[in-house]
């Protein structure tokens, strides 16, 4: 077994130990006195959020790098064969992602070439199940599944027409004369994009890997540059290690993946230098300077290349071939892989979980120390009756009165306050509902449509950004307003009633203007320089717009969500508390009344009391308890591989 695997089998270990001390803390609220519905979906959200969490690993590279050769050594050498077809030329002729989804059998599911003469995105196709053509993959054989992953090698022979609408022919391109045939054809893939939903091991635990076709695609096919690529928490970025980097390999590295965490070079085919003529210190010496030049020309530190040869180290696995395995260098690669990605990957995670579980405790906290003070009240009031005559007795009947009447004004004056909550809260969609963001879209296409130079598709683009970035700025000081207002109410009843409250929970729409701003800033980089506009570039800066548009989509549908939760508990922690208060209040005036009329009954009322009050600090301690394995959970250290 690689380092690689057996560091995401422990990754994969951690995430189920972590739901599994969220489970037991979600379960003994669910059981306690504290259950709450909106509380136990939030805590719901968080675990599923984990198990459900996916790592990607994008494989980038011109054809003929050796991409598909190096996923079968990483991944698939167990099988004892190639999985993904690899030979010389071009491979894969589409993006391809391998995954695992148990909702649906294994198979391969193709979309075909032509959806691209739609204004879809890829990503939006990914729910219109019957666009795509699905084959069953055969998990039990090697030999099936090598024949059902050769679909991604496949192409078709269209007209220069056809291919031009679909953005994947320039008659400008000096090069565009080598694309057609002597019947004036041009090949194309026969398919836009494919899915592999395949039971790896790896894959079953949320592993995705992503293999590119070469460099080309990837202007032309916006899925990769404004989806698959940027959002990888891995990218190898494959040369070979006889020719270096080349211009291509410069451009795209500069544009679409540069520097930064998870960016690694593989330089791939170090068998090509190995040469019965020349010294194992000759043939280091050479290796050692294609890593110093890709490191230079790359600005990377030479830490970050990665000197391979995928095919000997597959050859080598099969095998069982431990001189060669080491010779090919695979392994070293594999644990920097592992290194890099997997303990970034956690403690990204664990961040976000320990502070989502701390806002979930620190309500609950506050829910349990107004208990507690709340009994320990009615206690020291009780004990302060032995004794007493009546007329103390009537004289703190009267205080509770008093507090209660108080109370009640307080809550009466409270609804105006939501009034005003339902308002804005409302008035945050003018802005950010979907039908609001599908009009801009509409208005966008409409002007990019109408316009015939590429400066006017530019700014009609450029005009849509900038109003979907104003929505959002519109929206999130609604967002500000409900939280002033709300921390406004914290601080009164926190003065006036003694309730134990801290801060309302922050929220923030600046999460999605990042987003939005950092996808503007691909499409800028991929457009800016462009002058004139032909029909196959208009085609394929149409295509990106439609990958725009359903990134956005996404972001608003994301933000929604956040903005509906983060209403339904931002005044979670008040009410438990006010309904805490309303019912210690309730309880003080029943017993005092109680007692009114029957003072033997004192003693029996002081037992109870003393009873609550230890029941309520074991609670306490238990609740301490199950967030402290949640965090013992989430500190476990995976190691560095």
């Amino acid at each position: 077994m690689s380092n690689l695997v057996q560091n995401f089998q422990q990754y994969s270990d951690w995430r189920k130990e972590v739901a599994f001390a969220i489970e037991q803390y979600r379960a003994w609220i669910a059981g306690s006195d504290f259950a709450d519905s909106i509380l136990d979906q939030k805590i719901l959200r968080i675990k599923e959020r984990l198990i459900d969490d996916k790592l990607t690993i994008a494989f980038v590279a011109e054809f003929s790098r050796g991409k598909s050769e190096l996923i079968n050594a990483i991944f698939f050498a167990d099988y004892g064969q190639r999985i993904l077809p690899s030979s010389a030329g071009r491979t894969t002729m589409c993006p391809t992602e391998l995954l695992y989804d148990e909702t649906i059998p294994s198979c391969i599911r193709l979309l075909p070439i032509e959806t691209r003469s739609e204004a879809i995105s890829t990503t939006e196709y990914k729910d219109q199940h019957h666009v795509w053509t699905v084959l069953p993959l055969d998990v039990r054989s090697g030999d099936g599944m090598l024949e059902a992953f050769k679909q991604v090698s496949l192409t078709k022979k269209v007209t220069k027409e056809v291919a031009k609408s679909y953005g994947l022919f320039d008659e400008n391109d000096p090069d565009a004369v080598l694309e057609t045939d002597e019947n004036g054809l041009v090949e194309i893939s026969q398919w836009r994009h494919a899915i592999v939903n395949f039971p790896h091991p790896l894959l079953k635990q949320g592993l995705i890997i992503v293999d590119t076709p070469g460099l080309n695609a990837i202007g032309t096919e916006p899925e990769l540059t404004l989806n698959l690529i940027p959002n990888a928490h891995a990218v190898l970025f494959i040369l070979a290690a006889d020719t270096g980097v080349t211009k291509s390999d410069i451009d795209i590295w500069r544009n679409h993946i540069g520097g930064g965490p998870g960016r690694m070079v593989v330089l791939n085919k170090i068998d090509s230098m190995w040469d019965e003529l020349r010294t194992e210190e000759e043939i280091e010496a050479q290796i050692q300077h294609q890593i110093e030049t890709a490191a230079h020309t790359l600005g990377l530190q030479e830490k970050q290349i990665f000197p391979i040869s995928a095919q000997k180290g597959l050859v080598a696995k099969i095998n069982k071939d431990a001189p060669l395995l080491l010779k090919s260098r695979l392994a070293k690669l594999e644990q920097a892989l592992s290194r890099e990605l997997i303990p970034s990957k956690k403690n990204i995670i664990s961040a976000q979980l320990a502070s989502d579980i701390q806002e979930i405790v620190d309500g609950q906290q506050g829910v349990i120390v107004a208990r507690s003070r709340g009994i320990s009240e009615q206690l020291h009031e009780l004990q302060s009756l032995r004794g007493k005559n009546q007329n103390v007795i009537d004289h703190m009947m009267k205080r509770v009165t008093i507090e209660k009447q108080e109370f009640d004004s307080s809550l009466m004056k409270m609804q105006g306050t939501r009034s005003v909550f339902t308002r804005l809260s409302t008035e945050v969609y003018t802005t950010l509902g979907m039908d609001i963001l599908k009009a801009e879209i509409a208005q966008a296409r409409e002007t990019m449509e109408n316009s015939k130079f590429s400066m006017g598709l530019k700014d009609a683009i450029k005009n849509f950004f900038a109003q979907v970035k104003l929505n959002l700025g519109v929206s999130n000081r609604k967002t500000d307003e409900i939280s002033e207002m709300m921390a406004i109410m914290y601080r009164k009843f926190s003065t006036e009633h003694g309730l134990a409250l801290t801060s309302p929970m922050p929220f923030s729409l600046n999460k999605y203007v990042l987003e939005v701003t950092a996808i503007e800033t691909v499409f800028m980089r991929q457009f800016s320089t462009l002058t004139l506009l032909t029909t196959s570039q208009k085609v394929v800066m149409q295509k990106f717009f439609d990958s725009i548009t359903a990134r956005v989509k996404h972001s608003f549908a994301q933000a929604n969500r956040d903005v509906e939760a983060w209403q339904k508990v931002v005044m979670a922690p008040i009410e438990a508390q006010i309904r805490e208060h309303k019912n210690q209040l309730k309880n003080r005036m029943q017993s005092i009344q109680r007692i009114h009329v029957a003072t033997d009954s004192l003693e029996e009322k002081i037992a109870n009391f003393e009873t609550m009050y230890v029941e309520v600090n074991q609670q306490k301690k238990i609740l301490d308890g199950l967030r402290n394995n949640i965090q013992l959970a989430l500190d476990v250290d995976l190691g560095n591989g």
